[in-house]
């Protein structure tokens, strides 16, 4: 199975959006990408941004096989909902698009600790997937504690990110969002491979054709 699995520091970092944007990069270079975002928690937007992206003929249900109403981790919605999460399919969900496309960007879902169930994290999820993680760091004031708690999770798990990409979530920096990024790969060994200035629309597609293989 070829593809990325994309994590975050955190909610809201820009996953669907780094996606998107990477799924929109790679089908410039006529290769048939397409989005998995196994679960979503509360609105559908992110499978739609997904299934669009992949040129907006992959089914939704099989970009995004579980929905829940409940904004909340996916454990807790499957708690409020009475819905039960098999992990083996999330990972089987993926397979099967694979089967179907060359790559698969499948998109994690909130931060890299965020509980699927109460013994099955994103992280057992992405080790699972067995495909090059991609860390998306939100740009702003904390972004260094986040980051380096979540590159310390995820060598503890024996994965090593292949890269890190940093979304800059303001149009105006300041000193903590101009030097993140530089500090980060300093402290961490993991290089980063684009910095997305706010409001970007593309990205080049050449740095996840070197990952993908």
């Amino acid at each position: 199975m070829k593809g990325l699995f994309i994590t975050g520091t955190d909610t809201d970092a820009g996953k669907t959006y780094v996606s998107d944007l990477i799924i929109q990069a790679l089908r410039s270079e006529k290769v048939d990408a397409v989005g998995y975002k196994a679960i979503c928690c509360g609105g559908r937007e992110d499978a739609y941004t997904l299934q669009k992206a992949s040129g907006g003929e992959v089914e939704l249900d099989l970009v995004n096989p579980y929905w829940m109403r409940t904004a909340a981790a996916p454990h807790v919605a499957g708690m409020f909902e009475n819905f039960d999460i098999e992990p083996d399919a999330l990972v089987q969900g993926c397979r099967d698009l694979a089967a179907d496309h060359d790559t698969v960007i499948a998109e994690g879902i909130g931060g890299w600790m965020v509980p699927i169930t109460k013994e099955y994290m994103v992280a057992d999820y992405a080790r699972d997937l067995d495909l090059p993680v991609i860390l998306v760091v939100g740009n702003r004031l904390g972004a260094l504690n986040h980051t380096l708690l979540t590159i310390q999770s995820m060598r503890a798990m024996g994965v090593e990110p292949a890269g890190m990409v940093f979304n800059n979530l303001v149009d105006e920096l300041d000193t903590a969002t101009i030097t993140n990024k530089s500090i980060a790969e300093d402290l961490t060994g993991v290089e980063v491979i684009t910095d997305v200035i706010y409001g970007q629309e593309s990205i080049e597609a050449w740095p996840f054709l070197d990952l993908i293989g």
